[in-house]
């Protein structure tokens, strides 16, 4: 167990941290998999760019690495541009 102040504090906060990015992880792919199931072409256009916004979100805080994001909205793209 920790024995400084700090590294109490340090242990809270990650924890916090850690639940708030596993939420917004496990949102993020939901709605993938949500606009990946879709088959009208308008809905999934409309749906895409709040998906593209969740994974930039998560790109920009280091939950998931710049080119995983970078490659899951170019395979939602030609997804979308097949349908």
């Amino acid at each position: 167990m920790a024995n400084h102040k700090s590294a109490l504090k340090r242990i809270r906060s990650s924890e916090a941290k850690r639940v708030v990015n596993k939420y917004q992880h496990k949102s993020t792919r939901s709605a993938i998999k949500k606009l990946r199931e879709l088959t009208d072409k308008k809905e999934a256009e409309a749906m895409f760019p709040s998906v593209v916004s969740m994974l930039d979100r998560l790109a920009k805080k280091n939950i998931i690495h710049a080119n995983k994001a970078a490659n899951l909205k170019s395979g939602l793209a030609k997804h979308i541009a097949a349908l």
